[in-house]
């Protein structure tokens, strides 16, 4: 079973993941997917492990599909933290910009293994294509790669939810 969560930046989408899967067991699977870059960053993991002290956690940067999460109720936060990793990890020697279609192709089949596990899955992702087109290539770049990476998961999802302002909203396809 898979449900996408998705919305904006502080919209409640990790606090509802968290609380479906602990309607299901009360020891789930956090797979968490951040680098820690800086003290702020460093600040918000701890507290998100503070927030889930019974909880099995797992960190992962890259290799989604390769956790061992057969047979649990996992929390996979996020996507768009995992992306950036997939992106800065792929940039070529120069710094120029890998092609959007390796970017996919990787994503896809990263994802594809992640959901070959039989597992429940909560997956949080952010919506960040809602606001206009950026003069940034990287960032026009990562908008277009989270948008089809969130297509593909709805596409694969039971359920999608958006999370707008703290209320969760049942997307039907």
């Amino acid at each position: 079973m898979l449900t996408l969560i998705t919305g904006g930046q502080r919209s409640g989408k990790s606090r509802h993941a968290e609380e479906l899967a602990l309607q299901l067991t009360p020891h789930p699977t956090y797979l968490a997917t951040a680098r820690v870059y800086d003290d702020e960053m460093a600040d918000r993991v701890r507290r998100h492990k503070e927030r889930r002290p019974a909880w099995r956690n797992i960190e992962e940067e890259v290799n989604i599909g390769s956790a061992d999460i057969d047979g649990e109720v996992v929390v996979l936060d996020c996507i768009t933290l995992w992306l950036t990793n997939l992106l800065m990890d792929n940039l070529h020697a120069d710094g120029s910009l890998p092609s959007i279609d390796l970017l996919l192709d990787i994503a896809k089949a990263e994802i594809d293994k992640l959901l070959a596990h039989d597992a429940t899955l909560f997956i949080v992702t952010n919506e960040i294509g809602m606001g206009g087109v950026s003069t940034n290539k990287m960032q026009r770049l990562f908008t277009d790669l989270q948008g089809w990476i969130n297509q593909y998961l709805a596409s694969r999802a039971d359920r999608v939810i958006l999370m707008v302002s703290g209320i969760a909203v049942r997307i039907d396809n």
